[in-house]
């Protein structure tokens, strides 16, 4: 089962309609305009990069599933070179979690390599 799986459950494609809007009245938040966005976005071919680099470049982070590219396919390896080129440019940070996720980071966020909880 793949991370977009976990989350939204095993469809063929999603859309803005599969998320569920959250009051925020109903939270606690900080008040003002947040100076970061966390995209989720599945990457099946080349061309689902483009919105992943240009997300990155505006300075929010990206998770995206790879579950749908095939491990032995060179695609995956040229998806890969040309996210870390962007991770790079922008100072920020890549790393791949198994073979089903990528994380991207802008500038200035790193992604720690040690896992949080028990010792």
């Amino acid at each position: 089962m793949g991370f977009m799986s976990k989350i939204l459950g095993e469809r063929d494609s999603t859309t803005a309609e599969d998320y569920v809007e959250l009051n925020l009245d109903d939270f606690e938040t900080a008040s003002g305009d947040a100076a970061m966005q966390v995209h989720i976005a599945e990457i099946q071919g080349q061309q689902d990069v483009i919105a992943i680099k240009d997300a990155v470049y505006d300075g929010d982070l990206v998770v995206a599933d790879i579950t749908r590219l095939r491990t032995e396919d060179t695609t995956v390896e040229r998806i890969t070179n040309e996210l870390q080129q962007v991770a790079r440019e922008v100072d920020g940070d890549i790393v791949q979690k198994g073979d089903d996720q990528i994380f991207v980071t802008p500038t200035g966020v790193k992604i720690s390599r040690e896992k949080l909880g028990r010792a």
